[in-house]
């Protein structure tokens, strides 16, 4: 794929910062477009995840600012719209109705209408499966949000691939998750690592420049969840030979690690459909219970992302 621009709001955040180390591996500049730059974002969180490396453009701005977005989205190829309060601001009460709708509503109509402007008509929206709640708070900005990308798809043209992933905060994100097993314990009800959610981007980004699906004028939207080691039919018959058997079955080597280690082995995990991500992007999650667990076993509670002396 030749060289491209791509535009990231809110790109300082935690998927923003996967994405630039993947897209600069692959010879693209990301554009950054952000209040705080990536090195300020990293360092306020206090995460130790691996930095990216190479040289990305940083434009300081809100997308509540329709000027802001008019001087950025220059010479931009694909749009990445990230940005947005989440379910978490909405769980801990630390972000209420108005801000909401002005971060995830009206500023993802000023991303749209700022992109079509510029003449770009290739845009990933970063939803989620909280449009299944969309009575709260979050929920009900992603689907407006999911509203809008389907009129600029239909009446404007644009190429947009909206993606619903399930919640993906990094177990490196130290205001969320004090260490590891903290967020391994959320993670083991059922949940996509944000190394995954990063895959389902890029292989977006690669359909919209490369690919030859036919939008038809209407976004293509997408599911995305982590990989898992059950079958159908264990989940179907979960635990039916006694608590943590089915767990027992895959992972029997880490089975006692698991319970020392506050893990329920009978919890038997939430997991959605990704048979359409799989097929018109060639998905392939990578992470799942078993990478946890051999992580578990290498770094223990702390996990691989430590500070370490």
């Amino acid at each position: 794929m030749p060289q491209k621009r791509i535009f990231l709001t809110g790109g300082s955040g935690d998927l923003g910062r996967y994405l630039c180390r993947s897209l600069l591996g692959m010879g693209h500049t990301p554009v950054v477009f952000d209040l705080r730059s990536p090195e300020e974002a990293s360092a306020h969180s206090g995460d130790n995840a691996p930095d990216a490396s190479g040289e990305i453009e940083f434009v300081r701005g809100s997308i509540t600012d329709r000027e802001d977005l008019k001087t950025a989205l220059k010479n931009i190829d694909v749009v990445v719209h990230i940005a947005a309060w989440h379910g978490i601001h909405e769980h801990k009460q630390e972000k209420d109705a108005w801000q909401f709708w002005d971060l995830n509503v009206n500023g993802t109509f000023n991303v749209f209408e700022s992109a079509r402007q510029a003449g770009i008509k290739n845009f990933v929206f970063i939803s989620s499966t909280s449009i299944d709640e969309r009575f709260g708070l979050y929920g009900h900005t992603k689907v407006l949000g999911e509203e809008i990308a389907t009129v600029y798809a239909h009446r404007h043209g644009m190429k947009v691939i909206t993606l619903r992933p399930r919640a993906f905060i990094p177990p490196y994100n130290t205001e969320v998750y004090s260490q590891f097993i903290d967020w391994a314990k959320w993670f083991a009800k059922g949940a996509v690592h944000i190394s995954d959610v990063a895959q389902s981007v890029i292989k977006s980004i690669e359909l919209l420049i490369e690919g030859e699906y036919d939008f038809e004028n209407a976004p293509l939207t997408l599911t995305v969840d982590g990989a898992y080691e059950y079958s159908a039919e264990d989940l179907a018959a979960w635990d039916s030979d006694g608590p943590g058997t089915t767990f027992r079955k895959y992972y029997g080597p880490f089975y006692d690690l698991a319970v020392e280690s506050g893990l329920d082995p009978a919890l038997k995990p939430s997991i959605l459909d990704i048979s359409k991500t799989r097929e018109v992007l060639n998905y392939r999650p990578l992470y799942s219970m078993k990478t946890l667990l051999l992580e578990l076993k290498t770094y223990g509670a702390v996990g691989p992302y430590a500070r370490r002396g």
